[in-house]
């Protein structure tokens, strides 16, 4: 999935903010980058098609939220990246994990473990 700079940095707003209308949205960035309420307002509704946001009429204006959280959006991005570069018959998700993981430090890597031994045991449970 493509996205413009502006397109990354309103999702970055929304994983830390519950939600916001185009007003509050280009109200944080026009301090920060500047630009006009219509490009907010156009990004806001690119992200929404692109299933990347969620958002709901109240009166004139829209109400976006995010439509998943930024560890499943994550975890969407690299799936389509091995889908794009690898056969099926390839473990291409091994083999990135292997890649990223090698400049991982012992404590994140311990950190990771943690999480694999919690994902086994949600499975398990379920």
């Amino acid at each position: 999935m493509n996205l413009g700079e502006l397109e990354k940095a309103a999702l970055q707003y929304f994983w830390s903010h519950e939600e916001a209308d185009a007003k509050q949205v280009h109200a944080f960035f026009e301090v920060r980058r500047g630009g006009s309420l219509n490009t907010i307002q156009s990004t806001l509704d690119r992200l929404f098609k692109k299933g990347l946001l969620k958002r709901e009429k109240h009166g004139y204006a829209y109400v976006y939220r995010q439509a998943m959280s930024k560890d499943a959006f994550i975890g969407e991005l690299v799936a389509d990246v091995t889908k794009d570069f690898f056969k099926p018959t390839e473990n291409a998700l091994h083999a990135a994990f292997t890649s990223m993981s090698s400049s991982l430090s012992d404590d994140e890597l311990s950190e990771l473990e943690a999480l694999i031994e919690q994902q086994r045991n949600n499975a398990r449970s379920e």
